[in-house]
C-alpha cells in the first residue's frame, strides 16, 4: 500500500526544495517537489526547474505552470525554494490567484 493511498485517507506531505546536483566544489540545483520523508538528494516526485548559483547574475529557470500546481495542491516550499520562487515572481502570483477564490 503506498503513502498516497486516499483510499485509506493518506495524503502525501510534499515539499518544494533544493536538490543538490553537479560535481565536488560545482553545485548546482534542481527545484523538485518530493515527499518530506525523501532525503535531499533521494527520490522526487517531480523537477519543477534548476537554479544555478555559479553564474553571473545566478542562472533561475523554473517550470510556472508545475510549480502553481504543487503550490495549490498544497506543497510547502523550503526557505531557499521560497526566495527562488519569490525571485521568479510565481509566489505573487500564486498568492493573487488564492485570494481570487
Amino acid at each position: 500500500m503506498g503513502h498516497n493511498n486516499r483510499k485509506w485517507g493518506w495524503v502525501r506531505m510534499v515539499k518544494i526544495r533544493l536538490r543538490r546536483v553537479g560535481s565536488r566544489g560545482q553545485p548546482s540545483y534542481r527545484l523538485v517537489a518530493a515527499d518530506i520523508r525523501a532525503p535531499r538528494d533521494g527520490a522526487f516526485l517531480e523537477v519543477i526547474g534548476h537554479f544555478n548559483p555559479r553564474t553571473d547574475p545566478e542562472t533561475i529557470v523554473i517550470d510556472e505552470e508545475k510549480a502553481l500546481k504543487w503550490l495549490r495542491q498544497g506543497a510547502q516550499p523550503t526557505g531557499s525554494a521560497s526566495r527562488l520562487l519569490a525571485k521568479s515572481g510565481i509566489l505573487e502570483k500564486f498568492k493573487t490567484t488564492k485570494e481570487k477564490t
